[in-house]
Order: structure tokens, then sequence, then C-alpha cells
């Protein structure tokens, strides 16, 4: 079994890297933690918030700090934000700290899952399956260059593909 005391989930919003890592972490017996969560912990604010007031790069420029300090963090499942990809730093940081996992999930699936989601800044304007496309063709290779480990997540529920991560990474040891 690789050296699981951090895995650090990355992929698309809506690929279920929350939810499935709150499963995760109870199978492998770590705290979870979430990105996005503890961005908003720190500042008092929601993203969405952060994104209307600092812009994308102000939110970026927070996720990275964050990130470079949670990554750190021993015995844990860290969720990331879908764009935690775009900076190198964050890159580095990633591959270098821990075991990568990539949770995929098709545009088709990403729609479907966050169609009545309000709290996503980027799918507020325009047409959200386009932006999803759009962001999946700039963020798929990235995600693919750290990860460790691929799993798809659009046939099966959070719990399961978090039961078949830990079967498929017991079976590479």
């Amino acid at each position: 079994m690789p050296a699981l005391h951090r895995v650090f989930l990355v992929g698309p919003m809506g690929a279920g890297k929350t939810t499935i890592g709150k499963y995760l972490a109870q199978q492998l017996k770590l705290r979870f933690a979430d990105t996005d969560s503890e961005i908003e912990a720190r500042t008092g604010a929601d993203i969405p918030w952060i994104f209307d007031v600092e812009g994308e790069q102000g939110f970026r420029d927070r996720e990275q700090k964050v990130l470079e300090e949670m990554t750190q963090w021993d015995d844990v499942v860290l969720a990331t934000g879908g764009g935690v990809v775009l900076r190198p730093e964050n890159r580095r940081a990633l591959a270098g700290r821990g075991f990568v996992v990539y949770l995929y999930a098709t545009v088709d699936e990403q729609v479907r899952r966050t169609r009545r989601d309000r709290q996503r800044p980027l799918l507020q304007d325009g047409d959200p399956e386009q932006v999803l496309r759009e962001l999946m063709a700039v963020r798929d290779p990235l995600y693919r260059e750290i990860a460790d480990h691929i799993i798809e997540t659009d046939s099966c529920s959070p719990k399961t593909v978090a039961q078949r991560l830990v079967r498929e990474l017991l079976a590479q040891s």
C-alpha cells in the first residue's frame, strides 16, 4: 500500500471531492479537510463573496497560501478546489507531499451535479456546460500530470467510489 498519511483529492467541480473525501478519510482512519472550507473559516466569508470582492486572482492567492500549509498536515485526506492545479506551485506542493488521487467526472456528469448549486462562482455567468467544458480542457491535463491514481466517479455513489478506491490502493501495494 502506498504511504497514505497524506491523500490529496483533485478534480473538477462536481467530481465529489468533498463527499468522497469524507468517506475515504473514515475508511483510512484519517482526518478529513477541505481547502475551500479552510479558506472560508479563515476569512469568515464564503467563496462566492471572496470571488466578488477580490476576484479569481485574490481567491487563488488565498488558496495557494492555505494549500501550502495544508499539504504539510499529516494523517489527512484533503479535498481541494477544482482550480487548485492552475498554479505550478500548487501542483508541486500536491505532487511532492502526498498521494494525489484524480477524481474524474465527465462534463455531462459535472453539469448534472452542479446545475442547482449557486455556490460556484465560475458557473454563475454564461452557459455552465460550456464553462465546464472549457475548464476541463485546461485542467484535465494538469490533474493527470500530478495524479498518482485516477478513478472515475460518474457511475457510482460517493461511498462506493471511496470503497473502490481503498480496494484499488490496497491492490497496488
